[in-house]
């Protein structure tokens, strides 16, 4: 979970400024900062300490992920419609594309890693819930990629309404980005 949370923070510094909210950067990388350590000092070494401050935190530091990521999701479909000065440049609006698409897998298999048989603690110790996918791999990262590249399930199998919700709203993501990027881009190479 920590690497994951370190990519999606340090791709942030990859997006131009016009994707990030008055360029909150450093802002940002603090506030994942933070909420890393706190959650490494909660449970260091395995996750498998069940307490509701910790699966807050997670949430939180999650949530933080995908609420900026969707930010700059929003702003580069606008500036795309808008045809605004940094759309114009193909590498820049294939890379920011790219960026936001990547930190919408991390984000949303982070989501499924926390949300599935009631998190990490509870999977860890035996004693989470029934599953809310099922799938062979037993991978959520996988789970996320396929759902992003397919722009549907593959072969996973979303179980619990809340998992079917999320798995569509990973899917028109990546189809609003992945559209809109590949087609500007494609119509502004020279």
């Amino acid at each position: 979970m920590a690497a994951a949370v370190l990519i999606a923070g340090g791709l942030r510094i990859f997006l131009p400024p016009e994707l990030r909210l008055n360029d909150a950067r450093p802002l940002f990388v603090v506030v994942l900062a933070v909420l890393m350590i706190a959650l490494i000092a909660g449970d260091p070494g395995r996750i498998d300490r069940q307490k509701t401050w910790l699966r807050v935190l997670t949430a939180v530091l999650i949530g933080v992920i995908t609420v900026v990521n969707a930010g700059s999701s929003v702003r580069l479909v606008y500036a795309i419609i808008r045809t605004e000065h940094f759309t114009n440049n193909a590498n820049t609006l294939l890379v920011s594309g790219g960026i936001i698409w990547l930190t919408n897998i991390i984000a949303f298999g982070l989501w499924y890693w926390d949300l599935d048989r009631g998190g990490a603690a509870a999977r860890a110790l035996g004693t989470g819930t029934s599953p809310a996918f099922v799938f062979p791999e037993l991978s959520n990262l996988h789970l996320s990629y396929s759902t992003s590249m397919a722009f549907s399930p593959t072969d996973v199998s979303a179980i619990k309404p809340w998992a079917k919700l999320m798995m569509m709203a990973e899917e028109t993501i990546s189809v609003v980005v992945g559209i809109l990027v590949v087609a500007r881009a494609v119509n502004i190479l020279k």
